[in-house]
């Protein structure tokens, strides 16, 4: 440090190390104001890394390393990846064999570390096998969750919550795919009429001009009709209980027709009396001729009749 930083330290009263530490910041605030402190006089002291070379401990480390275990402790095993089956199906060499792998490929680098993990499992297993040691998991083994309950059924209601939202999307998808096709439809629909009415208004202007005498275009009409016909002649059809009927009982036999009229009852005439056809002569009948005997008298009379009494 310089002779100012002294002075400076001195005039603050930090005298140590200690001392500075115990500065609070509202100290240097205040000491900053009046100026004690300027750019440039304090300058931290940063001390050289220390290079450590224990050259004894890395022999006992060595050392370590170097205990003649058997296999079964150490469970190591150098190899390098299984063959690539796919690749000698196909007859090409795989990477490895060319020496093409790229360390900064993700996909190349995990596949070359799974195919190493499958060749050490298969020359580990029948060493394993030899040796007698079991291989697989007891039936009543129990090993505590790396995650707590709580944290696994946090990571469940997100699970569900994204596969609900997922779902929603997807039905909303789906709706506006159905709008846009049912909007197709209907457009296509009118535009069908639309074409047709065209059509049809200019046959019939070729027809009133004389341009054409063909009716082609009611052949349309024609047929809606006939359609029409054909739903009301179904429903006029008898039912099922009047068939049964008629099956059970019959039709009753045909009527005598002594009241239906024929051609020669029609111009038969002689017994017309036009004096009783419109009333001016005859026996009258209806509601208070005078040949009616033992006719009611009136109200009043009837009420003069009784005050006479």
């Amino acid at each position: 440090m310089k002779m100012e930083d002294f002075e400076n330290d001195n005039q603050l009263g930090v005298g140590s190390e200690e001392e500075e530490s115990d500065i609070s910041d509202g100290e240097l605030q205040e000491a900053f104001s009046k100026g004690l402190l300027k750019p440039g006089l304090n300058i931290p002291l940063q001390e050289a890394k220390k290079k450590a070379n224990n050259v004894a401990g890395l022999k006992q480390c060595l050392a370590d390393f170097r205990r003649n275990l058997p296999w079964v402790e150490r469970l190591d095993l150098t190899n390098g990846p299984v063959a690539d089956i796919v690749a000698k199906a196909d007859g090409k060499t795989s990477l490895e064999d060319r020496g093409e792998i790229n360390a900064e490929d993700d996909f190349q680098r995990e596949m070359h570390f799974y195919r190493q993990a499958q060749a050490a499992v298969l020359e580990a297993m029948p060493r394993l096998q030899m040796l007698k040691l079991p291989t697989k998991r007891p039936e009543d083994y129990f090993a505590e969750m790396a995650k707590s309950d709580q944290h696994m059924q946090k990571i469940r209601k997100k699970l569900m919550m994204k596969q609900v939202a997922m779902e929603k999307s997807e039905k909303a998808k789906k709706l506006r795919e159905q709008r846009k096709y049912g909007k197709k439809v209907q457009t296509e629909v009118l535009q069908k009429r639309q074409k047709e009415k065209k059509a049809m208004m200019t046959a019939v202007k070729k027809y009133q001009k004389g341009m054409s005498d063909k009716l082609d275009f009611l052949d349309g009409d024609k047929d809606k009709g006939k359609k029409a016909l054909d739903k009301a002649a179904a429903k006029k059809a008898p039912s099922a209980k009047r068939k049964y009927k008629d099956q059970k009982f019959g039709f009753g036999g045909k009527k005598r027709g002594s009241k239906w009229n024929t051609k020669e009852s029609h111009d038969d005439v002689s017994g017309f009396r036009a004096k009783v056809a419109h009333g001016k002569g005859g026996k009258k009948f209806g509601k208070g001729g005078k040949n009616i005997p033992n006719k009611r008298p009136g109200k009043n009379a009837r009420r003069k009749m009784k005050s006479r009494s």
